[in-house]
Formats: C-alpha cells, sequence, structure tokens
C-alpha cells in the first residue's frame, strides 16, 4: 500500500526538505506519495513544524502520528486538536551541534578566552585558569540534549552537576531533582547551562533568588529556550557582578529587538538561536524510521509524553 506523508512544516522548508526524505523513505522500503496538500482523510502521517500549514488536526482522522521536525514541542502538545500521537526530532546532528556549541561555549568562560581575545591594554596578566575538575558547572536539564552535553564535559574533567525536574540516573554526572535539588545544584557553580523545555514550571526558572545561589562572577549559558531566565533579574546579577557573564542563544522574542539591553551589555554574548538546528538528511533519516516502526508496528521514536507537556 502506497502510504500518503502530508509536509506541513511550511513552504519555506520543503524544497530543502524534499530531496532528502524522498531519499530517506526510499532507503527505509517505503512506498510514499510525499505531498504538502492532501484531503485529511487520506493523511497516514503528518511531518509538522510550528507555523506549518496544518493547526486543526481533527479531519486528519487516518493519521497515525504527528512527527515534529523541532526538539521543541511546546508550540504543538497543547493544541487540543491534537489527538494523534506526537514524536518530537531527536536528530544526532542536532545533539552533536548542541554539545559542541555548549563545549565550547563552557571552554570559553572555564579557559577565561575574553581576557586575551580583547585586551586593548595589552596587559600581559600570566595567570593560568583552574583545571576542569575544579570548575563546578550546573546542567539544568537532562534530556537528550542535557546528557549529551554533560557527558561531553564529564569527559573533559569538569565536575558536572545534573538538574532535572524528575528523577534521573545519568551515569557520571551527580544528579539532582526538585526545588530541594535546584538549589543543590546551582549552590556554588561557576558556569550555569540551561536546556530544559519551556513550561509553566520551568518560566523563569533562574529568577534572582536562584541566580544569588550561584558562585559569584558565574557564567550562565542558554541554550535552551528564552523563558527560563527571568531577563530583568539576570540584568541585575550582571551589574552586581553576581553574574559574571551570560551567554544566551534563545529569547522570549526572536529575533532579539534591536533595542534589547543585551545587545550592548558588554558582558552578554548573544548568538542568534545558531546551537543547535536540526539537519534535513539526519532528520529526514529519523522521520522515516519512525514511518517504517508505525508501519511494521513497532514502539515510535521519541513520542511525547502529553502528561509531561515534553
Amino acid at each position: 500500500m502506497t502510504l500518503t506523508i502530508l509536509f506541513a512544516a511550511g513552504p519555506a522548508r520543503w524544497p530543502v526538505y524534499q530531496p532528502h526524505l524522498r531519499a530517506a523513505l526510499a532507503e527505509a522500503g517505503l512506498e510514499a506519495r510525499l505531498v504538502t496538500e492532501a484531503a485529511p482523510e487520506t493523511v497516514d502521517y503528518i511531518v509538522y513544524a510550528p507555523g506549518g500549514t496544518v493547526q486543526d488536526f481533527a479531519p486528519y482522522t487516518r493519521c497515525k502520528a504527528v512527527l515534529n521536525l523541532w526538539a521543541g514541542v511546546e508550540r504543538i502538545v497543547g493544541n487540543p486538536t491534537l489527538t494523534q500521537p506526537l514524536c518530537r526530532m531527536v536528530d544526532p546532528a542536532l545533539t552533536q551541534g548542541m554539545v559542541e556549541w555548549v563545549t565550547g561555549h563552557v571552554l570559553r568562560h572555564h579557559l577565561g578566552m575574553d581576557r586575551h581575545i580583547v585586551n586593548p591594554g595589552h596587559v600581559w596578566a600570566p595567570e593560568p585558569p583552574p583545571l576542569a575538575g575544579e570548575r563546578r558547572v550546573a546542567m539544568l536539564g537532562l534530556g537528550e540534549l542535557g546528557r549529551a552535553c554533560a557527558a561531553m564535559l564529564v569527559t573533559l574533567g569538569f565536575a558536572v552537576q545534573g538538574w532535572s525536574r524528575s528523577p534521573r540516573a545519568v551515569p557520571g554526572i551527580a544528579c539532582h531533582h526538585g526545588d530541594d535539588g535546584l538549589q543543590a545544584a546551582l549552590t556554588g557553580a561557576d558556569i550555569v547551562v540551561t536546556l530544559l523545555p519551556a513550561t509553566p514550571e520551568t518560566e523563569n526558572l533562574l529568577d534572582a533568588r536562584r541566580l544569588g545561589w550561584l558562585a559569584p562572577g558565574a557564567a550562565v549559558v542558554n541554550p535552551g529556550r528564552g523563558t527560563l531566565i527571568d531577563d530583568a533579574a539576570l540584568l541585575a546579577a550582571l551589574e552586581a557582578g553576581q553574574v559574571g557573564h551570560a551567554t544566551l542563544d534563545v529569547f522570549r522574542v526572536e529575533p532579539l529587538p534591536a533595542d534589547h539591553p543585551f545587545w550592548a551589555h558588554p558582558r552578554v554574548t548573544v548568538t542568534p538561536h545558531v546551537a543547535a538546528e536540526t539537519r534535513p538528511a539526519s532528520a529526514s533519516r529519523v522521520v522515516a524510521e519512525n514511518i517504517r516502526r508505525g508501519e511494521a508496528g513497532e514502539p515510535l521514536l521519541h513520542l511525547v509524553d502529553r502528561a509531561r507537556g515534553y
């Protein structure tokens, strides 16, 4: 039987993804019709991205799964018309990109590279940084991306404290959870990395009180979600010296408005949401594998837990 797969991830992505998806479906041995328009009752699977062409999923009564191209699902999981299984994207290339970005910026702050790169006074200050094992890193979020980044930092010798909302066990990492665990993970941290989903529970997770738990002059690295940090509290902590630098890749409004204080602050680095990106070739293989699994009656990969919202 020929499957009908609706690409509902937006017209801009269609020419980019079409050749990769067709190749991945063929490689998986799937006979499929990949289209951007179809009668809802004929659609077997939907490839989706936020802002795509489908907002009402109710007419897609035959659809076996909605396959999101983004790792984050907060912009779809609350859709009341979505009753089909929802799978988030766990793209090996996206994960690798995040690991590289986080590792690079953690090392930047650990080694104090900025004071050598920007040194207009030509100050000769031969003060070596501590070794990685003497640097405490808090990893907030122990999902796919958080675990991968934490594992790399542990490999480099960093003392990593992990935190998640519910209990997790990750080899080589001291894991904490819940409110008490958050204080344990953050207290005395020299560098904190935030890789959590955007949920009501994580809104402004790093507020003035919790930023005060960090070691004085700590670095904050946020490639997760813009809502995880209270912007005003972060700016105040920077001015007070409690936070020494913030490297931010995600924001409440994107693109970040030109007049936002983050742009002008000397101890804030803004990167334009480039920490990790879904790569069409590898992501298409993930989509094709999930469709193959669906047709074979095997469990789908990365199925979203609706009760938890991610």
